[in-house]
């Protein structure tokens, strides 16, 4: 093999391990505070459901039924807590209230380190 047919390809090869590992690293959701975040998880209407396909999310409040593709799911799960945290959670001094759809207030989650904080303001906008 010559000089020429090996640069392409080992060049080729490179093309194709660097756009997967930008897909994947496209595909994988935010990190999260665990602790705060398996706290406020509980007053989300949010769930995943296993079904043949794939994965869908289930809205609590309606039972509706959302199936994005695979590759998409926790991206759509992500946007869709973030868009509900935003409108129902309220940071009060150490403390994220968590409101209903009502706007009564249903719960108080302390708020233990300056990492969870910022988690708070970076994924949910409070």
């Amino acid at each position: 093999m010559s000089n020429a047919k090996r640069g392409l390809f080992f060049g080729v090869l490179f093309a194709f391990l660097v756009m997967g590992i930008l897909a994947m690293k496209h595909a994988m959701p935010q990190p999260k505070e665990e602790r705060i975040y398996k706290e406020l998880k509980v007053y989300m209407p949010y769930t995943l459901e296993k079904t043949i396909g794939g994965l869908a999310i289930i809205d609590k409040r309606t039972g509706t039924k959302e199936n994005p593709e695979s590759a998409e799911v926790m991206l759509r799960l992500d946007e869709l807590e973030k868009k509900w945290g935003k409108e129902h959670f309220k940071v009060v001094d150490n403390d994220v209230i968590i409101n209903n759809d009502a706007n009564q207030s249903v719960a108080k989650i302390f708020i233990e380190t300056p990492k969870e904080r910022q988690f708070l303001q970076h994924f949910f906008g409070i």
